[in-house]
């Protein structure tokens, strides 16, 4: 799995459990047209990879009812169970509060982490689940103390709807490292209900975590650069890989991969493709002009390729060795990690103390850097390669997202395939 927050910020290995006493929205299963009450459980599990990385210590507890917190009525798609089926859903979103955004959802991108917390394979779903953190829609109602959005604004949520505002990576604007962050999707929000994400029909959040949507910013295509292009847009700029001239590397050739390259490019680096499939050469050097390709476990081709490189941006979530890439470095070269395989890496100390090598990481990035690289993106026409569906085709994207059969990106199209139940149609007749 490779996707930016897309990996959530879970390494299997990592996770703590913590049971907290909080009670989840209120949720409901949709078949046939009827509304039937799902049984929740009234313990969550709330998620850490370490102390370090989301070190929450004590959860809110509800101090009223679900449909008291949570009183507007949403609809969407959610798995309920480890089968990772999706299946239609209504549940409750809060109120729009002071400093909130309420808009309609048109677009919402699909992360191979959706996939993930579906089927319960890093064990920390609290079903059901409504994933989604690529979303793009249009503004019905804001807040009595919004200043930056109005009614009719396109803009964007992406794997991020809160964090503590106060901490030194706050601050610095920084919230994908704040402690206390919370995602868009599967984790407790400050009221103790359970966040649900794009695949619905509308969303909520603080005005702080959406993004001003550019103009001339395709919105289907577009979605996914809220995870794919803010997680290879924030690592070129933190290591100084964006310089005009910069020879660059990029391992993996996906649903991240494409969209490095893209953003290396306009950038002005000179970019090299690795990928252990030599069937995506012409897709590499003709489809995304990239200057490379090299097949990486091909050694002659690799070893011709030995101190080349001023960076690597690795986006390969499978296992791998990452030693050959080390060589590929120049003295003082950076490899930087975005992928997540299910295993640690293997480290080699030699080669790196010999060229003054680092071997770095990096996730998403905070609101203002995020905002920046929509912005960025517009101006060089940058989007994700994408394949549009309804939401009812949901199920068969995630086998075959399974299968790596996708060039390079599903987009559900929420708004023309999102509708209410008939029976609630009809009470409103």
């Amino acid at each position: 799995m490779a996707a930016g927050l897309c990996f959530l910020l879970v390494a299997k290995y990592e996770i703590i459990s913590l049971k907290n006493d909080v009670t989840s929205s209120h949720t409901t299963a949709i078949t046939s047209n009827k509304i039937i009450p799902l049984q929740l459980h009234s313990q969550v599990s709330s998620i850490t990879l370490s102390a370090s990385i989301f070190p929450q210590s004590k959860l809110p507890k509800m101090a009223k009812s679900p449909d008291t917190v949570h009183p507007i009525k949403a609809y969407g798609y959610g798995a309920t169970d480890t089968s990772g089926t999706f299946s239609p859903l209504t549940f409750s979103r809060r109120v729009t509060g002071d400093k909130d955004v309420r808009f309609k959802v048109l677009y919402c991108g699909i992360c191979h982490s959706d996939l993930h917390f579906a089927k319960n394979e890093w064990g920390v779903t609290t079903y059901p689940v409504v994933p989604g953190h690529e979303i793009v829609g249009i503004v019905t109602e804001v807040g009595s103390k919004v200043v930056k959005f109005k009614v009719g604004d396109t803009v964007g949520v992406g794997c991020l709807v809160g964090s503590c505002r106060s901490c030194q990576s706050c601050s610095n604007n920084l919230e994908q490292y704040c402690p206390k962050m919370i995602l868009t999707y599967g984790f407790p929000y400050f009221d103790g209900t359970i966040t649900y994400g794009g695949y619905s029909d509308h969303m909520v959040s603080d005005e702080h975590f959406v993004l001003r949507w550019p103009q001339n910013l395709p919105l289907d295509s577009g979605a996914p650069l809220l995870c794919a292009g803010i997680t290879t847009y924030s690592p070129l700029r933190h290591y100084g890989l964006d310089k005009p001239g910069t020879k660059l590397g990029v391992v993996g050739l996906g649903g991240l991969g494409h969209v490095a390259v893209k953003m290396a490019k306009a950038f002005g680096a000179e970019v090299t493709v690795f990928s252990t499939s030599p069937a995506k050469k012409q897709e590499a050097l003709e489809g995304l002009k990239a200057d490379h390709f090299i097949v990486s476990k091909d050694l002659e081709q690799m070893q011709a390729a030995t101190g080349t490189l001023d960076g690597i941006i690795d986006t390969v979530s499978a296992s791998h060795a990452i030693t050959v890439f080390i060589n590929v470095l120049k003295t003082d070269g950076k490899l930087v990690l975005v992928g997540v395989p299910e295993k640690p890496h293997e480290l080699p100390a030699f080669p790196l103390i010999m060229g003054r090598k680092i071997v770095g990481g990096s996730n998403i990035g905070g609101l203002k850097e995020t905002q920046e690289m929509l912005d960025f993106s517009a101006k060089h026409g940058i989007t994700a390669d994408v394949e549009v569906i309804p939401i009812d085709y949901v199920n068969t994207a995630m086998d075959r997202l399974l299968k790596s059969d996708v060039r390079y990106r599903f987009v559900i199209d929420v708004a023309n395939s999102i509708k209410a139940p008939l029976d609630d149609i009809k009470s409103k007749v």
